[in-house]
């Protein structure tokens, strides 16, 4: 009776033990999948993150590395302090650009954003909290960055911004396309 009743515990806490390192191990694999869910979430909540600006981020074991660019000085620490304020972030590496306050790369952001937005084909990129194209402005230089549905769009969506008063050696246009295109 004693034998069974030991070998049951023994049993139990072998499961017991094997279970917590199975959790244990799946806390640390979920962590930075976790930090970039709650990272992201909050980036998007951030109200005064813009189709000017644009923000990316590492996340490996708890350290993140912030990268982008943008508009003003105070964006680069209120996104660092909302990335250091993340739950299971253990360091933030901040790589952010501030782009040069500007009065002519202003007027050419706008510019160009009303090209690509007020453009019918384009102008559904502009729907909802979070527009899928940015343009970013470096001294004249423009950057298209983003997500748009394909090829097509994204093509679209450099002429406009070509047809801002830009030649197509001061366009990069760094849009992701989403769909790969049918064979028919």
């Amino acid at each position: 009776m004693q034998s069974r009743l030991f070998t049951s515990l023994l049993a139990t806490t072998a499961l017991l033990t094997a279970s917590g390192i199975a959790s244990a191990a799946d806390n640390s694999t979920k962590q930075p999948a976790d930090i970039s869910t709650k990272l992201m979430h909050e980036l998007r909540s951030y109200p005064y993150y813009s189709i000017y600006d644009d923000l990316s981020f590492q996340v490996s074991n708890g350290q993140v590395v912030l990268t982008g660019a943008v508009t003003q000085p105070v964006k680069k620490d209120d996104v660092e302090r909302i990335a250091r304020n993340i739950p299971g972030v253990t360091s933030v590496e901040d790589n952010i650009r501030v782009l040069p306050l500007s009065d002519m790369d202003n007027q050419l952001r706008r510019e160009v954003a009303l090209a690509i937005y007020r453009f019918p084909a384009l102008n559904k990129y502009a729907w909802g909290p979070f527009p899928s194209i940015h343009v970013i402005v470096d001294n004249g230089h423009v950057t298209l960055t983003g997500v748009v549905d394909n090829q097509t769009d994204k093509d679209l969506a450099g002429m406009r911004a070509s047809g801002a008063g830009l030649s197509f050696g001061n366009i990069v246009n760094n849009l992701q396309v989403t769909q790969i295109a049918k064979k028919s």
